[in-house]
């Protein structure tokens, strides 16, 4: 054969080889469509790889979820949770890249029970935040509105821009807060109850309860003691009024504690609620004050496995001290 044929069939081997490429990148890699439309791809906390590749086929911003997971591994970076502006425009490559980049939007998960400089310390780790702006969640874009002082940044699930501010988060929150409280506002208005009150109340039994089954008894127990003008002696109220210690912000109060902390908030120097709640209450602790236990109870503890015990006099609660915490 001579070296003109061979060269003429390499030749065309390889323009064969770059036009079967350009076809597989146009088929498999290119763009969905060339105009232009941005939209948000989430990526769920818990979201599996395939179930990635199925809602991006599925929202039209990949062409083939195979050549796509070939991109993926060839990039040898994974996708953070969150959410990100992308475009139909973008190639597979494209998207890849902004994918396996920073997020546009972040996942905040606020636990039930924290209270609003807590929650101020999540969002400042989670937005990089400086001393100024978290100084500024706690002392103004929370204060904007004397009822909403604490107790109303709802515990959920959140995904926020990165680029939003805390003012804008604060109200996000809020916002939160009163979708789901709505439905209660009326249950309290007809059992005579303040709104306000009935918060402070879930906000206490949030952070005294082991878990949702003891809600309700506390509840009753608290309800008893207002009742009868009692104290109600919560330790929670007090580890509120004292702030951060160095164990943390609920760490535990000692008796000596107690008496030295002059404040509205002492529930064991001062009858009645506080000014104001002492968390940031779940659904289940906010429905355990409009249905509490009917029991003579005025006396709770729990033990060291978090089970809880009653009484009636305050000789029974002595004697269950002895019996469960000695």
């Amino acid at each position: 054969m001579s070296k003109e044929k061979k060269f003429g069939i390499i030749a065309g081997a390889v323009l064969i080889a770059i036009a079967g490429l350009f076809i597989m990148n146009r088929v498999f890699f290119n763009a969905p469509q060339s105009q232009e439309e941005k939209t948000v791809f989430i990526m769920n906390r818990s979201q599996t790889e395939t179930q990635t590749l199925d809602k991006l086929k599925t929202q039209g911003l990949i062409r083939n979820k195979w050549a796509f997971k070939l991109v993926l591994f060839l990039k040898h970076n994974k996708i953070e949770p969150g959410g990100y502006t992308v475009s139909k425009s973008m190639s597979a490559w494209q998207i890849a890249n902004k994918l396996i980049s920073a997020p546009d939007m972040k996942w905040v998960v606020i636990p039930e029970g924290l209270r609003k400089e807590q929650i101020g310390e999540k969002l400042a780790e989670t937005f990089d935040w400086s001393d100024e702006e978290l100084g500024k969640w706690n002392t103004e874009y929370t204060k904007m509105r004397i009822d909403y002082i604490e107790g109303t940044y709802f515990p959920d699930t959140y995904l926020i821009p990165v680029n939003e501010g805390g003012f804008k988060m604060a109200e996000r929150m809020t916002r939160r807060f009163d979708e789901k409280f709505a439905p209660y506002i009326s249950q309290f208005a007809q059992q005579n109850i303040l709104w306000t009150t009935g918060l402070k109340l879930a906000s206490i039994i949030q952070r005294e309860a082991g878990g949702k089954d003891d809600m309700p008894l506390i509840a009753g127990v608290m309800w008893n003691r207002l009742d009868q003008n009692m104290n109600l002696e919560i330790d929670a109220t007090v580890q509120y009024a004292r702030g951060k210690a160095e164990a943390g912000w609920w760490a535990p109060v000692t008796s000596g504690g107690i008496q030295s902390i002059d404040s509205p908030y002492n529930t064991y120097k001062n009858k009645g609620l506080p000014p104001f709640p002492i968390s940031n209450p779940g659904i289940d602790a906010i429905e355990a004050v409009l249905h509490p236990v009917e029991t003579d109870c005025l006396y709770y503890l729990h033990d060291s496995d978090r089970q809880i015990h009653c009484a009636k006099t305050f000789e029974e609660h002595k004697e269950n001290i002895e019996k469960y915490l000695r």
